[in-house]
């Protein structure tokens, strides 16, 4: 199978984050019960310029599996709520500490560090609201509900956020002890968990069978992690100005990240092989796998 050319998947990429974008404009409304600032905040983070690469992981793995474009709005919309809400709580100050995000100021500078976290918390009960009463096949409620609490929780983003925060505590605290192994379980959880779900919902919603499922959640955590060592290389490599945040906060913060842990070179390679990874379990999957195989490429090339 060749992939397609890198400049055609970030034309598809970019379109489909101009419609999807429109969709949740029009779909995701509030009525008066919501307070106007809760509102505000909750579409100011929401509607942001972004890529949407999870909702379109949602459509691109739908339709691999003969999924129409209908049945995949509701899981898209939902993952898109949940990475919204984490971005919101990594850039207050007890997190991150940002002030920037994707070219504009983080939510809590605009709407206050309360009214940012509420909106963070709206969007994870909207997420799952959303889910509840936009799935077209009521069957597949419960996968999709389950799946994206998973992905989230404790065992998910959730939780590699905890790890990763631990992790910045103290260089001299054993638990700290930057290893390869404990990045990668970092980032497996923190970002691979939400690609890996994106991929799977596209297949519940398409009724997919569970070796397919398994190989589209294998793909999206191999891409995941791609993204992930490629974010890394950025915060390195990249201006404030290319990512439309300040860089180099990852090695002011101690951040356990892949740079830091094992180099640039060898970040890259690592990077290689997660896009390897990544490509291999999409090919068992019946269907023209193309468009995410060079996903999976497009994924290392904005280091460069």
């Amino acid at each position: 199978m060749t992939t397609k050319p890198a400049s055609e998947t970030l034309d598809a990429v970019k379109s489909f984050a101009l419609r999807f974008s429109r969709l949740l404009d029009e779909r995701i409304t509030f009525d008066g019960q919501t307070p106007q600032t809760l509102a505000d905040s909750i579409r100011y983070s929401l509607l942001a310029p972004g890529k949407r690469l999870r909702p379109f992981l949602v459509y691109q793995c739908g339709a691999l599996c003969g999924a129409d474009d209908d049945v995949c709005f509701a899981p898209a919309a939902a993952i898109e709520m949940i990475h919204a809400f984490s971005l919101i709580h990594d850039d207050l100050p007890a997190m991150d500490d940002d002030d920037l995000r994707r070219g504009r100021p983080t939510n809590h500078k605009v709407y206050g560090e309360a009214v940012a976290i509420l909106a963070g918390d709206a969007l994870v009960t909207l997420a799952f609201e959303t889910l509840a009463t936009k799935t077209l096949d009521r069957a597949h409620i419960a996968p999709l509900v389950a799946d994206l609490a998973r992905a989230t929780g404790g065992e998910g983003m959730i939780g590699g956020q905890t790890l990763d925060i631990e992790g910045q505590r103290s260089e001299t605290d054993e638990r700290s002890a930057l290893t390869l192994e404990s990045v990668r379980r970092i980032h497996s959880t923190k970002t691979g968990s939400l690609f890996e779900c994106a991929c799977k919902m596209g297949g519940i919603v398409a009724g997919a069978d569970a070796e397919t499922l398994e190989r589209l959640g294998a793909f999206g955590l191999n891409l995941g992690l791609a993204f992930q060592i490629a974010d890394d290389l950025l915060d390195v490599t990249a201006t404030s100005d290319d990512l439309g945040k300040k860089s180099g906060k990852d090695a002011e913060s101690g951040k356990q990240t892949y740079p830091a842990s094992v180099g640039i070179d060898r970040s890259r390679g690592l990077a290689q092989e997660a896009v390897a990874g990544a490509i291999e379990a999409i090919r068992g999957v019946s269907g023209d796998t193309a468009g995410l195989e060079a996903m999976a490429e497009f994924a290392i090339r904005r280091d460069r």
